[in-house]
């Protein structure tokens, strides 16, 4: 819950390596406050992957969508085709 991972940077300060460890073991996130406004979140690593590869895939997603939108595309079967025939070419 983030309800509970909000903390103040007080505590961060003083508990920094327990706070690392509890976060690489639950695979959580904390966020950290700075007179009771949050100011930073500290995030185990995995979770940091995961969302850096999520990130990639959405960014792909979009740009796929905007070359269909611009008609930068090419139906399936022509790609596989063309990939047939070059694959002939190269194996005689």
């Amino acid at each position: 819950k983030y309800s509970e991972s909000i903390k103040p940077i007080s505590f961060f300060k003083n508990n920094m390596a327990r706070v690392i460890r509890q976060l690489n073991e639950a695979h959580g996130t904390m966020i950290i406050t700075q007179n009771g406004e949050a100011k930073a979140v500290v995030i185990d690593i995995k979770q940091y992957e995961q969302m850096q590869e999520t990130m990639a895939m959405l960014e792909l997603i979009a740009q796929g969508k905007n070359d269909i939108a611009e008609g930068k595309y090419r139906p399936a079967k022509d790609v596989f085709q063309e990939l047939k025939e070059r694959i002939s070419r190269e194996s005689v």
